[in-house]
C-alpha cells in the first residue's frame, strides 16, 4: 500500500503474543496487497489492468464487493469519483511513474486521457464473482477505497479473537473499538490541513466507526503560482480548484469512510456537505478561508462525536 499501519490494543489476546500476532495481521495484509495492489505486478488488478478483452476475469468475492461500492460513489458523485481515473492521474505525474517535472498537461493531452476512463465501462458479477471492460484500455485504481478495506480486514480478525478494545490504522484511515488504555472512549485528531506542519484541527472521540481523511495539502505541485492538487476530479479530468482543504468521515466500515471522504472532497464545499447531508453521512469539512480556515459539520457527524475540540501540536 505504500505505507505504514500500526494496532494499539489495550489487552494482547489470550494465548498469542505480539510475534504471532504481527504475523497473522502482516498476513492478511498481504492478500489485500495480492488484490488491490497497484504497485504488484502479479496482483489481481494489475492482471486485470494488463487484460486487453472484454471478458470476464475471475476475482474474489471481496474483490467485487470493493468496487462496487466504488462504483455506487462514482453514481452518487456524478462521475467525479471514479476508479478508472489511473491515466488522468498519471498524466499530472501523481501515479506510479516519478514525476520528472511539474508540467501541466494541454486540453488535448486532457482529453485523450479522458476517453480512456468512464466507471460506466465496468462490469461487476456477483455469482460466481467477475469483473470486466466494457473498453479493452479501461484500467482501475483502488487506491482511494482500499486503505481502509485493509484497516476492516484486521479489525473483523481482531474481533473474531474476542478482542473487543482496539485501535486499527493504515495510513492514516483507521477502525476504533471500545475503551484505550485510558480507560475511555479512543480520542483522535483531525489534522489541521496545512502543508509543511503538523497541528491539531480538532479532536474527536469514537467507538465502533470507521474514520477517514481526504485532503489537498499533502500532495501537489505549483506551477506560475497555481498549486495543483493530485485529487483529480473525473469529470473534468483535472485537479480540484475548490477551497475545501479536507473531509473527515466517519462511517460503519473504513472501507466506506475512505471512499465517501475522497468522494466528498471531489465535490467540495458546497456540492459535498450537500450530498452528505442527504445522505446522512457524518462528514466533517475544513474550507480554506484567508487567513485561515472554516468549518461545518453535518448533523450526524455531531450526533457520532463527543464535541470535544482541541487545537494544537501533534
Amino acid at each position: 500500500m505504500g505505507t505504514t499501519y500500526s494496532i494499539t490494543l489495550p489487552r494482547l489476546p489470550d494465548d498469542f503474543g505480539k510475534p504471532q500476532l504481527q504475523q497473522e495481521i502482516d498476513a492478511r495484509l498481504a492478500r489485500v496487497n495480492r488484490e488491490m495492489s497497484t504497485y504488484e505486478d502479479d496482483s489481481t488488478i494489475s492482471r486485470f489492468n494488463r487484460n486487453d478483452t472484454t471478458d470476464w476475469v475471475a476475482v474474489s468475492p471481496e474483490f467485487v464487493e470493493v468496487t462496487r461500492v466504488a462504483l455506487e460513489l462514482s453514481r452518487l458523485s456524478g462521475g467525479a469519483y471514479d476508479i478508472t481515473v489511473a491515466p488522468l492521474v498519471e498524466l499530472w505525474g501523481f501515479g506510479t511513474v516519478d514525476r520528472l517535472d511539474d508540467r501541466v498537461p494541454s486540453d488535448a493531452e486532457i482529453g485523450l486521457a479522458l476517453e480512456k476512463t468512464s466507471y460506466r465501462r465496468l462490469e461487476l458479477r456477483g455469482s460466481p464473482p467477475a469483473i470486466r471492460k466494457l473498453s479493452p484500455d479501461l484500467t482501475i485504481d483502488l487506491s482511494s477505497i482500499a486503505k481502509g478495506y485493509g484497516v476492516d480486514v484486521l479489525a473483523d480478525y481482531l474481533e473474531s479473537l474476542g478482542l473487543e478494545d482496539f485501535l486499527v490504522e493504515i495510513g492514516g484511515e483507521l477502525r476504533a473499538r471500545g475503551l484505550s488504555h485510558r480507560g475511555d472512549r479512543w480520542r483522535i485528531a483531525v489534522e489541521r490541513p496545512v502543508a509543511g506542519e503538523r497541528s491539531m484541527q480538532r479532536t474527536i472521540e469514537i467507538d465502533g466507526q470507521g474514520v477517514a481523511t481526504s485532503g489537498d495539502y499533502r500532495n501537489y505541485f505549483e506551477r506560475n503560482g497555481i498549486r495543483y492538487s493530485h485529487i483529480i476530479d473525473a469529470s473534468t479530468g483535472k485537479p480540484i480548484t475548490h477551497s475545501l482543504a479536507s473531509v473527515t468521515v466517519l462511517a460503519d466500515t473504513a472501507m466506506r469512510a475512505d471512499g465517501w471522504a475522497t468522494m466528498l472532497l471531489l465535490l467540495g464545499e458546497e456540492a459535498g456537505y450537500e450530498l452528505a447531508r442527504r445522505q446522512e453521512i457524518a462528514a466533517y469539512f475544513i474550507v480554506s478561508q484567508a487567513p485561515g480556515f472554516t468549518t461545518r459539520e453535518t448533523a450526524k457527524f455531531t450526533r457520532l462525536t463527543s464535541g470535544t475540540q482541541v487545537s494544537g501540536r501533534l
